[in-house]
């Protein structure tokens, strides 16, 4: 049977270093054409100016979305001080302005400062972002010129390292280059904003690059440019993204999965990767996997893999000592290029 218009076939996930100018969803659109497949999705909007890590799933394996969100994330960033923007970032409209302290010169103080923003916290969203209120997006509200009162949401700052201090000479403005690993939900534009006011001058994000989201790093991405010459071969595997435990099926435990039925607890055994080189965690035959000696947890999510693909996640139920499906992929999810 012929596949239907805009359907390749293809499940498959792609790592794009998506670069700044560009919205996440001018990079889904250049994915769709790149595989001719309409079902493309990404796991992690990343806004126009940033660039960096965005991870985009391909066909039925865009159902991977529930599983790769909320993860932590690392970003650089440059903030500059001296200018507040309505957007909090350098494609804003300047609002605010302020001397900047002599001290942002200071490593010592800056690293001071950097060391105020570490640990849980309330953070209170930019007034252009993609938070809801009312069904209605606060970024398009701004737009139309009506600003929706935001609340603090609960984030956490992991660590903010302070890699270098451009120093203003004349008029131009101070800015700190930044390294900072945070929790899902963080806004770097409100973090740079608050850091401003912290300093005692309005600042802005001037450049914003994602390191990595999850298990997902610049090493694993491809750019759009390489994504056209690669292809399928740009592929990841899946389950590594995931990072969850994980089981090889064959016989009649790869007929059940493919029904969506229940697995008996003694009909898994579970894997789990050991740390090794990137060629071993190519290929599941190598010491790269092992089997896990810890027994299942309930509520745990599981993948599931057969003829080497992703075919299903599942969550295990203690008290029925069985898995339960939660997503099986009849078009099993690609595990890599190079596998």
């Amino acid at each position: 049977m012929a596949a239907k218009r805009g359907q390749s076939g293809l499940s498959l996930v792609v790592g794009v270093d998506k670069p700044s100018g560009m919205s996440s969803h001018d990079v889904v659109n250049r994915v769709r054409r790149i595989f001719g497949e309409r079902r493309v999705g990404h796991t992690g909007t990343l806004d126009p100016l940033a660039s960096g890590v965005l991870c985009v799933c391909v066909g039925p394996a865009t159902r991977l979305d529930n599983y790769m969100v909320g993860h932590d994330k690392h970003y650089r960033v440059r903030i500059t001080f001296g200018v507040g923007t309505d957007t909090d970032d350098v494609d804003g409209t300047p609002v605010k302005f302020g001397a900047v302290p002599s001290a942002a010169n200071e490593e010592s103080f800056a690293c001071e400062i950097l060391a105020r923003f570490i640990g849980p916290q309330k953070q209170l969203p930019p007034a252009y972002s993609a938070v809801k209120v009312g069904g209605v997006k606060a970024c398009d509200a701004a737009r139309r010129g009506n600003i929706i009162e935001l609340k603090p949401r609960d984030i956490e700052v992991y660590s903010a390292d302070l890699v270098a201090i451009v120093s203003g000479e004349g008029d131009a403005p101070v800015s700190w280059d930044v390294d900072f690993h945070v929790s899902k939900g963080t806004y770097i534009r409100a973090l740079a904003r608050d850091i401003g006011v912290a300093v005692g001058c309005p600042a802005h994000v001037a450049v914003l690059r994602r390191m990595s989201a999850g298990l997902l790093t610049l090493d694993d991405c491809a750019t759009l440019e390489a994504l056209e010459r690669m292809g399928v071969d740009a592929s990841l595997d899946p389950v590594k993204l995931l990072g969850f435990r994980f089981a090889f099926l064959e016989g009649d435990g790869a007929r059940l999965v493919s029904n969506g039925n229940p697995l008996p607890e003694t009909a898994v055994e579970l894997c789990e990767r050991r740390h090794a080189s990137a060629t071993d965690e190519m290929c599941a035959c190598t010491a790269g996997v092992r089997q896990s000696a810890m027994e299942p947890k309930d509520g745990e999510h599981v993948a599931i893999i057969v003829d080497n693909k992703l075919v299903g996640i599942y969550a295990y139920e203690e008290k029925r000592q069985r898995y339960q499906a939660c997503c099986i992929f009849q078009t099993g999810v690609r595990r890599g290029g190079d596998i």
